[in-house]
């Protein structure tokens, strides 16, 4: 096989050299910016690089990937996994798309391959793997001013040298110290040296909230490269290891472009791995675009050019007049395309779903939500908290800056790293602000040896250690009695574990409240402070049963949390809220049936609607 590549290979570039420019100059150039509020490129590993370099096989998946999603922007890899592409493979392959008016970068994968499917980085205390990140990075600033680098700049390895290199440190200590120093010394500047122009961008990718256990440094990195892209590929919320939710391909980029000086990310990245049905595709592309990203990449060439098909997968809901109507977007293109010889690919799937996003991003301004603050560098147990309370219909602003500006603020437990947290709350609430606080932020800032006392200084409220199972709710303002939150009074929710919080009756209440065996224990507590007023949001031992309470508890809570937004949503969870500042606002739902939403407009007096969303479908609303 590799000889047969090989040969294909020295043929094709023999026919480059001898017809030069005049075999590519009748090829008539594509216009440049298919989509009206995007860029839109797609990644080609360096398998792929390699293949293209014959003019057939170019010519072939260049008019497939182009009929079915029209692209402005291609990255060329030259290096992944121990895999070289030559510089005669790469300037190939790189002349003939821009002959197609389709602008080029560089793709780099800085990764040793993998072992049984688990991912294996550089051991950059090998001076083998050393050379080959220098060697790698040289070769692509050699062809390129812009050059990417794929999610592997992080740092897994556990060799012995790497061990006695670690001493005393812990591994995260070690492994970001590294990365800081393998990001000038092997990445920048072998790349500067050879092209002093080249513009380097690290990919950050979708699993954020462990990035600094492996080197990913967020509170340096992003300075030091000339610019970042996010990984917005959330894939199955159920069947991948990491249980992304799908909000996150949303907030991620919105996350992320707080956390260079100049406030940009470059853009975001979906594949096409991991997913059951073919609208999961098309919500990560929409999602990605609504976060206003530049710019979209699609990894990668293959599903975009090949003449494989894309499977629609099991939807219960097909037939339904959704957003994404792929038995009608299929129908059309055939209809479109008699003579096809190739099936429907991934790349229709990516057109439709771009297209259908590109036609109402000029209806929304900037996006809004409520800031909640995620230090770069932190972690908690609080694992991805914001993208599950997205997924409840809470939008969501992630920032790695305090949002001192802000009037109602949002801390999770990962917003105690910052060592300065306690002040800058009691700031806020000197300032006659709103400060929502999680359970798990109590129990990272209540430690009792603080000269400060830590949270209780606040509120005296501080979480036991021990655990309940509450199977009932009420809400309940002042010291009246509560009506149930319950979905239907004669059928009692399923019970959900959560973190016990002791607190003083009469000093902190209880607006609502979770009830287990005769006892009441407190779901969100209210207390005012100075000028300000505090509340303190209890969440489920398990994040994912938010999802699992009676939908009225969060919708109960968004009334506290949003009522200085012009907007809510009352829905059971799955369906999303995103809102703008030119008072537009967007609808999604990733469920499989369709759903009755409340919308309720804040005013003097609330104005309440109800507007109903196909599964798997959003609509956008004027202000």
């Amino acid at each position: 096989m590799r000889t047969s590549l090989a040969r294909q290979t020295a043929a094709a570039l023999a026919f480059l050299a001898f017809a030069g420019n005049a075999m590519l100059a009748p090829v008539p150039a594509q216009a440049a910016g298919h989509y009206k509020h995007f860029k839109t490129a797609i990644y080609i590993p360096v398998n792929v690089t390699q293949s293209l370099v014959d003019p057939q096989v170019f010519e072939h998946q260049f008019a497939r990937a182009m009929s079915q999603v029209p692209f402005d922007k291609v990255y060329i890899e030259g290096y992944r996994d121990n895999h070289f592409a030559s510089d005669a493979e790469i300037e190939a392959v790189k002349r003939q798309f821009q002959a197609k008016g389709i602008e080029v970068a560089g793709g780099v994968t800085l990764a040793a391959g993998g072992f049984d499917g688990q991912f294996m980085t550089f051991d950059y205390e090998s001076p083998k793997d050393r050379d080959t990140c220098k060697r790698a990075m040289a070769l692509m600033a050699r062809h390129f001013d812009h050059v990417i680098l794929d999610d592997f700049t992080f740092y897994t390895s556990k060799s012995d040298a790497d061990i006695k290199a670690k001493g005393a440190r812990t591994w995260t200590d070690y492994r970001l110290a590294t990365m800081r120093k393998v990001s000038k010394d092997l990445i920048i500047d072998p790349a500067r040296a050879v092209n002093k122009n080249v513009k380097i961008v690290i990919k950050y990718p979708n699993w954020y909230e462990h990035f600094e256990g492996l080197g990913f440094d967020l509170a340096q990195q992003p300075d030091m490269f000339d610019g970042i892209y996010a990984g917005t590929e959330t894939r199955d919320p159920v069947i991948t290891d990491q249980l992304l939710q799908q909000y996150e391909s949303y907030n991620i980029i919105r996350y992320y472009e707080t956390l260079r000086k100049d406030g940009k990310n470059g853009g975001g990245w979906v594949d096409t791995y991991s997913i059951r049905y073919i609208d999961r595709y098309a919500e990560q592309l929409w999602d990605t675009m609504l976060a206003k990203a530049p710019e979209i990449t699609l990894f990668n060439w293959h599903p975009a050019a090949q003449d494989t098909p894309a499977e629609a997968g099991e939807r219960p809901w097909a037939g339904t007049p959704t957003t994404f109507d792929w038995d009608r977007i299929v129908a059309d293109w055939k209809a479109a395309n008699p003579d096809a010889t190739a099936p429907p690919g991934w790349g229709l799937a990516a057109g439709a779903a771009l297209k259908q996003i590109d036609a109402v991003l000029d209806q929304l301004g900037n996006p809004t939500g409520i800031p909640t603050y995620r230090p770069a560098n932190s972690s908690s147990a609080e694992d991805f908290l914001p993208n599950y309370l997205g997924n409840v219909g809470i939008p969501i602003a992630l920032t790695a800056r305090f949002p001192r500006d802000a009037q109602t603020i949002l801390l999770t437990q990962a917003s105690a790293a910052d060592p300065d947290v306690l002040n800058k709350v009691k700031r806020q609430l000197e300032a006659g602000k709103v400060v929502f606080v999680t359970s798990g932020f109590v129990k990272a800032t209540q430690d009792p040896k603080r000269k400060d006392r830590g949270f209780q200084d606040l509120l005296e409220v501080y979480a036991t250690g021990n655990q309940v199972l509450l199977n009932d709710y009420y809400n309940g303002y002042g010291a009246g009695n509560g009506e149930s939150l319950r979905d239907d009074p004669k059928v009692a929710p399923r019970d959900v574990l959560f973190p016990e919080l002791h607190y003083f009756t009469n000093d902190a209440w209880p607006i609502i409240r979770g009830v287990a065996g005769a006892r009441g224990f407190p779901v969100l507590l209210m207390n005012r402070y100075s000028k300000g007023v505090l509340y303190v949001l209890s969440i489920p031992s398990n994040i994912g049963d938010l999802y699992s309470m009676p939908p009225g508890v969060m919708n109960s809570v968004k009334k506290y949390l949003m009522a200085d937004t012009p907007v809510r949503i009352e829905a059971p969870a799955g369906v999303s809220l995103f809102t703008y500042d030119n008072g537009a606002y967007v609808i999604q739902s990733f469920r499989d049936t369709a759903t009755t939403v409340k919308v309720v407009k804040h005013g003097p007096t609330d104005a309440v609607s109800e507007v109903v969303i196909p599964p798997h479908s959003f609509r956008v609303y004027k202000g």
